[in-house]
């Protein structure tokens, strides 16, 4: 399937039900190919997340990073300054890809996002300081600089977007962190107020992941081993992110006016301007081959949201994707009963989130060595001795 026919059905039916479709993968190759400007082209794509694991691959192969490298060997820059370098070179090109969606749906879509070193996910003043520094580097209006939800993380967030930078909160696990991150963004919309910044050019995500929540809570299940285990399984995760899209909406409001929005984001999106943190599925890529490829996408379609999906979801859920109407909304009362369950069996939620959210940032932090190897390797090959 070419990206140019990608659009068919089920994509387009999701914009049609609210949902913004962000692919969750970026490569020079895929730049330099025209693969990307075809996938925005064809109104498949109006977003792009990126993150450590996703560069570690497309760097770590060398394809298309040759010319760069050699200059930066030729220059003695240290590794760091080097991944630095060539990850904000392709998050800057394909902004400039996504460019006209940006200043066609005035900045709600259009984004590209690029992660802080993930070494520093449990340094809050760090963190904040190498948000400002990949925005300086980027220095397009559609980036988004992508923080951990750690606790750390949460006042780097609300600095960050005190200061007028856009982000995307990335690795939220649970119901409880995802709140503090909304506070987090409340509370940095209130500072960029205070000192007179544009609260209309500040935009927001959240990033929450779900199919490891299941990848987890599944293994425990089938460990169990009992009836009542066994059916659970898949459930868990769909119904983690339903109860945080009512958390969303407890906060933001309903798009059907059901649910008012609270009197703190009421005084920010009046007259000020502010734009809604909106709830992204991020890890949308199916890791159990019992379950529909499909499934993290035809069951998580609400109005405000975004789905970033790696490109195997992405062409599945243009070849065979069901999209049935909003499928989260109304089932609050069934994602809470699916949760009381697992915990009902001794599988405490609180434990599997935290541990999940720890693992998150160790996969980040090893994927990120592995891209420091490969660089490193990379400039001594090329005749430099890389500190």
């Amino acid at each position: 399937m070419s990206e140019a026919t990608a659009t068919a059905g089920a994509l387009k039916r999701l914009a049609d039900e609210g949902v913004s479709v962000w692919l969750d993968d970026l490569s020079r190759e895929r730049i330099a190919s025209g693969s990307l400007a075809g996938l925005v082209e064809s109104g498949t794509v109006v977003g792009v997340t990126t993150n450590p694991s996703i560069f570690q691959a497309a760097i770590g192969s060398g394809a298309g990073y040759e010319e760069q490298l050699a200059d930066l060997a030729v220059r003695g820059v240290t590794v760091d300054e080097a991944v630095r370098m060539t990850t904000t070179a392709d998050v800057r090109a394909a902004a400039d890809v996504l460019r006209p969606v940006y200043d066609a749906t005035g900045g709600r879509d259009g984004w590209v996002s690029i992660e802080v070193d993930p070494r520093l996910a449990h340094d809050a003043r760090a963190t904040a300081a190498e948000a400002r520094q990949l925005a300086w580097l980027v220095d397009r209006p559609n980036v988004m600089i992508k923080i951990p939800a750690t606790e750390a993380g949460l006042p780097a967030i609300t600095e960050v977007i005190g200061a007028g930078i856009s982000v995307n909160v990335t690795l939220i696990f649970s119901l409880e962190r995802y709140r503090q991150v909304m506070d987090a963004y409340l509370a940095g919309l209130e500072r960029a107020r205070a000192v007179g910044l544009d609260l209309a050019a500040i935009h927001s995500v959240a990033s929450f992941f779900v199919s490891r929540v299941d990848s987890e809570i599944d293994k425990r299940l089938t460990v169990l081993g009992t009836d009542e285990a066994l059916a659970l399984r898949g459930r868990a995760a769909l119904a983690n992110a339903r109860l945080a899209y009512e958390a969303y909406e407890s906060v933001f409001g309903s798009a059907d006016g059901s649910t008012g929005p609270g009197d703190r984001w009421s005084a920010l999106a009046g007259d000020a301007g502010a734009n809604e943190q909106r709830p992204l599925w991020a890890s949308t890529g199916v890791k159990d081959p019992a379950y529909r490829d499909t499934l993290y996408v035809e069951e998580l379609v609400a109005p405000g949201t975004v789905n970033t999906m790696p490109e195997a979801t992405l062409r599945a859920t243009a070849d065979h994707g069901l999209v049935r109407g909003d499928t989260v909304t109304g089932g609050y009362a069934r994602a809470r009963a699916d949760l009381a369950a697992v915990e009902r069996l001794g599988i405490p939620y609180d434990e599997v989130v935290r541990q999940l959210e720890n693992e998150g940032v160790a996969k980040f932090e090893d994927a990120w060595q592995e891209l420091l190897d490969a660089v490193a390797k990379s400039l001594v090959d090329k005749g430099v001795d890389a500190e």
